[in-house]
């Protein structure tokens, strides 16, 4: 079983990664040349939505290089330049995750909405392997 700990998204940086697995835009799941893993993604509760609202660039641009980028840039409560807008926001937190490679970048956006008591934001683990006694 694996256990999840709060991680910084630029503990990428440096890294290889071997396999980047989007589920569904609701968990993308990064794996490491050196066997560790992240997952990126939000539980659910009543009264929000958290997901991955587009992706641009090839995660194979990513796959085999080290990653020398890996940034994240928030937007509460604004909307940045050149997306588009929902019809209707109430409290609301765009996500961008960047990631960079000499062979491409990728860009992940996330969109978050609540009725403003709830997190927005998407989260960032590292799974460890849990150890048996």
């Amino acid at each position: 079983m694996k256990t999840r700990y709060d991680a910084d998204f630029s503990e990428l940086k440096g890294k290889t990664l071997t396999t980047i697995e989007n589920k569904n835009n609701e968990e993308i799941i990064f794996t490491c040349q050196d066997g560790t893993q992240y997952i990126q993604n939000h539980i659910q509760d009543c009264g929000e939505s958290v997901t991955v609202e587009d992706i641009v660039g090839d995660f194979e641009d990513l796959i085999g290089y080290p990653i020398f980028l890996a940034e994240e840039i928030c937007f509460e409560d604004v909307n940045p330049d050149g997306v588009k807008v929902p019809e209707y926001q109430d409290s609301f937190t765009w996500t961008f995750y960047k990631l960079a490679t000499i062979k491409g970048s990728v860009t992940i956006r996330w969109y978050g909405d609540s009725n403003g008591y709830y997190s927005e934001r998407a989260n960032f683990n590292k799974l460890v392997e849990e150890e048996k006694l």
